[in-house]
Parts: C-alpha cells; structure tokens; sequence
C-alpha cells in the first residue's frame, strides 16, 4: 500500500516510499546511491551502521566486482562511533564498515573519515572530525536509519535541533537494542561520538531506511506529528531534500 497517496500534512519532500520487503527497500536505497555516485564519482557520502543497511553495502559491493561503479574518488564520513573502541575493535563501526563495505570495494583509505573512538581526549576528537567535515565542504548524501526512539546517528531524545558533532550518553533503549549485535563486548559502551541534527540537515540530501514493525511508531512520531526533539527524526521535515524508504512493516502505523 503507497501511503504516499493518501491525504497527509507532508510536502512532496516527505512523503514517504513504502515498498512490500525490507529487501526490496535496501535495494532502492542501494540504487539511489549507486546512481549518485555514477553521477558524480567525487560524491562525499555520510554512511550509517547497523544491520538496516547491511543489504544496501552488500548491494554496492556487487555493483563494485560486476564492474558497474568505482568508489576510488569517493570521500565517506561516519555517522558515529562508540568511546573506548579502536578502529581496529571487532564491535567498533569501524571494524563494521571495514568488513561490510570498505574492505570489499576500490575505496581509497585516505578518503575515509573516521571517528577515533580511543582518542585520549574524546572532546579533541570531536573537534577534530567536526572540522574535517567543515573543510570537506559538506556531505551530498547522507544515509540515515531510525532508532526505535526517534533517534538518528546517536542524537537520542531530547538531542537540539542545531547539535554539532560531539560526546553523548546513549539512553537503556539504545543500549538494549544494539546488545545483540556485540561479538567481543559483553556491554553496549555507555557513551558514543556522533555527528549532531545541524550535521545531518546540513547534508545537501538525506536518505532514511526504515524497515521492520520496531520502527513503526518512531517513523509515525517523525512523519505524522509535530516536529519535537522528543523523536530526534521529526526534527527532518525542516528538510528539503530528504527521501523515506520504508517497508510496510516499519509503515505500519501511517494508516
């Protein structure tokens, strides 16, 4: 079912994509970028972790070996990153990136801007990758996912609207959610670095990937009611060129 047909305050920007599988939404996703990146092989891409987008780098990898596109000259910014953990730490987003996408395609390591997560000094850190991201001149397609709570890159509830990359204390939802995807920890760590909302608005595009019934109420708060940092990802419809892929499970409560 298209919920983009329906009547809903949402400008065009925001209406969403409903596709039947999950699959098939990672596909479109993967397809948007592929066709930026042919378009201009110099793009710069924010790049999210986690199991949504799993099937989105395993699809630009394929492109990448069918000898479809190069990412030789493409630049990637992390969307966050765990404190404590090393690049080389198996449960770092790092380490993820490293093993789903950047390792098994033509990427050139000195284009990848990373987030050290076992900086001595953290808030260095944070000032650092801000102003690599500053002098990049910008991300032109950001790819987002959704957290059961609203939250975007680790921008929990509560998170400003005009947050900059920085140090954040990860709430129990988060916690408990991103538990099942640790090989090595035994915890989730407590704090993260994360590119703030002001970071990812000021992306010339976003792309949110939403699937599963866990989103669903998260993607009604961003979609159907009224712009609030108690759901970090409503603070997108100030947005103009934003795209929603979703499947019908994560739909659900568009109704």
């Amino acid at each position: 079912m298209n919920f983009s047909l329906q009547k809903t305050a949402l400008n065009d920007a925001h209406r969403p994509t409903i596709f039947p599988t999950a699959d098939d939404a990672a596909d479109a996703v993967a397809d948007h970028l592929l066709a930026t990146v042919k378009r201009d092989p110099k793009s710069v891409l924010g790049l999210a972790t986690g199991q949504t987008p799993r099937r989105v780098y395993k699809r630009l990898v394929d492109a990448f070996l069918e000898g479809e596109v190069s990412f030789r000259d493409v630049e990637t910014f992390n969307l966050d990153e765990y404190c404590g953990l090393a690049a080389s730490h198996t449960d770092s987003f790092a380490a993820f990136m490293q093993r789903e996408l950047f390792g098994l395609a033509d990427f050139d390591p000195d284009s990848l801007n990373l987030i050290d997560g076992a900086a001595a000094d953290l808030t260095a850190e944070a000032a650092r990758y801000a102003a690599l991201l500053r002098d990049s001149g910008g991300i032109d397609v950001q790819l987002l996912g959704l957290g059961a709570n609203g939250h975007i890159g680790f921008n929990e509830p509560g998170s400003a609207h005009d947050s900059h990359v920085r140090i954040v204390d990860l709430s129990d939802e988060t916690l408990s959610a991103n538990q099942p995807s640790l090989t090595e920890l035994r915890s989730v760590p407590s704090q993260a670095i994360t590119l703030g909302i002001a970071d990812i608005l000021n992306a010339r595009e976003i792309i949110m990937l939403a699937t599963g019934p866990a989103k669903a109420a998260a993607v009604r708060r961003s979609l159907r009611e009224k712009p609030s940092t108690d759901c970090p990802a409503s603070l997108l419809r100030s947005h103009t060129n934003i795209h929603w892929y979703l499947d019908s499970a994560a739909a659900a409560e568009l109704g």
